[in-house]
């Protein structure tokens, strides 16, 4: 298992090896002498269907660092970095990753966190650095111009929270 950079600063690719046999496979997902010793306390698992778009999710308290895993079907997975002071503050780095893939995407604190399901549907787990704080969770708009994503599609299914309250990158940027 090993950390491969991304074009941003921050997030990685966690490169693992799959051993395979006629029984199926074994994956390594997460290693905490790999992961910059980071302590994953809370894990989530979501199932989607094609073409639901997930997020941008950000935790402005007690942020999380996030390791996913796509354990069935394929998705387009998006990290906006949303740390104030950073050079790349409103880039993004986008990757897709399936359940074939022998990789997992690791995502550190300030940084929203999108997914959309590109297959018929998929089941992705989530390992994360923190508890769920529901009152401090802001959504980042997935179709803000300034972030501009390519999201391989125009109108996706959205949750009521995703559609009606997410922020421009210009709003966030301003909270307090």
């Amino acid at each position: 298992m090993k950390l491969l950079k991304t074009r941003i600063d921050g997030p990685k690719i966690i490169k693992t090896e799959i051993f395979r046999d006629s029984r199926g496979f074994l994956k390594e997902t997460y290693r905490k002498n790999i992961v910059n010793k980071k302590e994953f306390p809370f894990d989530v698992m979501s199932f989607s269907k094609k073409n639901v778009l997930r997020g941008l999710h950000i935790q402005t308290k007690k942020p999380q660092a996030k390791i996913i895993t796509v354990t069935y079907g394929k998705i387009f997975d998006v990290a906006v970095d949303l740390r104030k002071n950073s050079k790349s503050f409103g880039k993004y780095v986008g990757i897709t990753i399936s359940d074939k893939d022998n990789f997992s995407f690791y995502i550190p604190e300030g940084f929203a966190h999108g997914f959309l399901c590109l297959s018929k549907e998929c089941t992705v787990n989530y390992k994360c650095s923190q508890y769920r704080v529901p009152e401090s969770e802001k959504t980042l708009s997935w179709d803000d111009p300034d972030v501009n994503i390519k999201w391989l599609i125009k109108k996706p299914i959205l949750s009521d929270k995703d559609k009606n309250l997410g922020l421009s990158l210009n709003e966030f940027y301003n909270l307090k």
